[in-house]
């Protein structure tokens, strides 16, 4: 006698239905699941979902029973982590509108459909301030490509510039050293002050360098081997992001700061809690770093 249609596909199917539809608070029972199947085409009976519910535990789903219904307890993320993954995506500036929503969409499938709904309640990238450039989720893709294979790339860095004249809005693209291609070594990227940045290394200048990774264009691999090793053998990420400030360029300088006593905690948000505060005369203190003294920088301090 043959079998029903889609019997091979019924386990998954079942997977597919518990990890979407059942958590803590939204168990099933068999008839639903059994009518579950059905609308994917699936005839099944009661004895032989408790067989198929038995596999699912043999192979690593946390099924749980309560009472005579079941659901997924234990998944890869709880609901607490994804809320923090989706806090992240919606707060990143780099991250365009288009691909946050597209983003958050997936971090949601990781959940069933009512925590989903939960997540959604907190999503609010709409009104958010995003980069205007979609191609960096591929730059950020092509640049870990290349740190991994050990090679140079070549791109063309750009600023927005205001032109009126032109139809279609102020802003326009305005390539830097006259559209001519960087090339650089690429060696780490790191988010700073909600812009993801390169950190690379300059042949021709002898020196470390940063680039902002959503005003990189035309990013290609280079058959060239990267070179500064030197440099990255000793490199420290973070006491590089503390003296740029931003990712201002310039050399670092040995700074002395007098400051009021009640702004401690800006200092030491800014230059980390190993910073020594030395008493300045009444209710000053000053502090003594290294730093790169840049646009950026002096914002910060008249901030």
């Amino acid at each position: 006698m043959p079998k029903p249609p889609n019997q091979k596909l019924k386990l998954l199917y079942l997977m597919e239905i518990l990890l979407q539809q059942t958590d803590e608070r939204h168990p099933m029972t068999v008839p639903e699941m059994i009518s579950e199947l059905a609308r994917h085409g699936v005839a099944a009976e009661r004895k032989s979902i408790y067989d198929d519910l038995e596999m699912l535990r043999v192979y690593g789903l946390d099924v749980e029973r309560t009472g005579h219904k079941y659901f997924i307890a234990n998944r890869t993320f709880q609901l607490p982590e994804l809320k923090l993954l989706v806090d992240a995506v919606q707060s990143s500036k780099f991250i365009t509108h288009k691909k946050s929503t597209e983003l958050i969409k997936k971090v949601e499938s990781l959940a069933s459909v009512h925590e989903a709904r939960l997540l959604q309640r907190q999503v609010f990238v709409t009104n958010r301030i995003k980069t205007m450039n979609e191609s960096i989720y591929y730059n950020v893709d092509k640049i870990h490509a290349a740190i991994t294979a050990g090679v140079k790339i070549s791109f063309r860095y750009f600023e927005w510039a205001v032109d009126f004249s032109e139809e279609g809005g102020p802003l326009k693209k305005q390539f830097r050293r006259n559209g001519k291609r960087y090339r650089i070594s690429p060696w780490a990227l790191t988010w700073d002050d909600e812009n993801y940045y390169m950190i690379g290394f300059d042949s021709e200048a002898d020196i470390i360098k940063h680039y902002r990774v959503d005003k990189m264009a035309e990013i290609q691999l280079t058959a060239e081997r990267r070179d500064g090793q030197e440099h990255f053998d000793r490199f420290d990420m973070a006491l590089y992001s503390k003296r740029v400030f931003g990712m201002f360029g310039g050399a670092a300088q040995q700074v002395r700061i007098r400051f009021a006593d009640h702004l401690a905690g800006a200092v030491i948000d800014r230059f980390g809690k190993e910073v020594t505060l030395l008493p300045d005369g009444g209710s000053f203190f000053r502090v003594h770093v290294q730093a790169v003294v840049s646009p950026q920088f002096m914002g910060w301090v008249a901030g």
